[in-house]
């Protein structure tokens, strides 16, 4: 039987370092990535976090953040997502390889001090990947992985 979660939060951003807007439902092309997220061409389309990971960084630094401070695109439950790199994961008609670590930077200390070395071990920041099959995405829906 595959590993199963759950994906519990989307995110996209128009610009590198504009906000992170929360979405319920994006479109994702193997051309773009996430539609109307600005990271879209080359390999690294798409970034992932593990809802546990999360936890477990925030309750390492003693705050409470919204998971998009990350600057991932989707938040996912029930999966451990360093187990994935090499591997794909499906979400609803959608289907990602996963190629490597998201490398925690500046940016994190920035958004609030300590995040960023808080990230760096057993690949709390989560994982990145690229479009396979495109689709769309909703909150909710079944992640699998596939090996």
């Amino acid at each position: 039987m595959p590993e199963q979660g759950i994906l519990q939060g989307i995110a996209v951003r128009s610009a590198s370092r504009a906000p992170m807007q929360e979405r319920q439902q994006v479109d994702v092309t193997v051309e773009q990535g996430i539609v109307d997220d600005y990271r879209g061409a080359g390999l690294r389309q798409v970034t992932f976090l593990s809802v546990q990971q999360w936890r477990e960084t925030l309750q390492e630094l003693g705050v409470e953040l919204p998971w998009h401070t990350r600057r991932a695109n989707l938040l996912i439950e029930g999966i451990d997502l360093p187990e994935v790199v090499g591997q794909q994961l499906q979400i609803g008609d959608c289907l990602f390889t996963i190629y490597g670590e998201t490398e925690p930077c500046q940016r994190m200390e920035e958004l609030q001090r300590g995040l960023q070395y808080a990230l760096k071990p057993d690949l709390r920041a989560g994982v990145w990947g690229k479009v396979v099959r495109g689709g769309s995405l909703q909150l909710g829906q079944c992640v699998q992985v596939l090996p």
